[in-house]
């Protein structure tokens, strides 16, 4: 019987300080779902650690739904939509024993793309001095190529008082104050993620 719900999700830097302030700014962003306390959050810092920690747990948690979470780094094939295959193609990754698709989630191509799907709260958040102009005007934030997703956040914040974007520094707190909405709509994965996520802890209600 699943008991809980575990993801491991690509970032927060190496200390143990960087980790807790992301995973605060995932929790936040998670908080429409329903009994969100069955969410466990495991920040690894690397990608590739990411992937290492939710191999591992796949084991040492049998019980659990283990979720990888972790940046797409390049567009991903519209033909497949398999999240597997496409970091099979793209880092080599074999997809475990024992898990399907829907144990494997992606922000596509990066984290940023969410906050650019979120002008109102870029907005707030960096204040006066925003260059809103410089931000894409899609439909898709899926679709902005990775090399343009971080570039333009550091542009349009460049003379706000928060100074330029910094992964580090804002993304938690940009994590907090998202429209999710918003972010679902503009993201195909980002709102597939979170129908998995309703759906797995419905699936828990109903066993409890």
């Amino acid at each position: 019987m699943v008991k809980e719900i575990r993801i491991y999700i690509e970032g927060g830097g190496d200390s143990i300080g960087q980790k807790t302030s992301l995973r605060q700014g995932f929790r936040q962003f998670f908080k429409e779902l329903e009994n969100e306390s069955t969410i466990k959050i495991i920040m690894c810092g690397k990608r590739t650690d990411a992937f290492r920690n939710f191999k591992h747990d796949l084991k040492s948690y049998p019980d659990a739904f283990n979720i990888l979470l972790v940046d797409a780094e390049a567009p991903v094939n519209e033909k497949s939509k398999s999240p597997w295959e496409h970091l099979k193609l793209r880092d080599g990754w074999d997809k475990p024993a024992g898990v399907d698709d829907e144990n494997c989630h992606l922000m596509v191509q990066t984290m940023e793309a969410w906050f650019i799907a979120d002008i109102a709260t870029l907005k707030k958040f960096y204040g006066q001095g925003f260059k809103e102009s410089g931000i894409p005007k899609t439909t898709n934030v899926e679709t902005i190529a990775k090399d343009n997703l971080e570039r333009t956040l550091k542009i349009a914040s460049s003379r706000t008082t928060k100074g330029e974007y910094h992964k580090i520094k804002h993304a938690s707190k940009l994590l907090e104050l998202l429209d999710v909405t918003k972010v679902r709509q503009s993201s195909p994965y980002c709102d597939r993620l979170f129908n998995t996520l309703r759906s797995r802890i419905g699936y828990l209600q109903d066993e409890s």
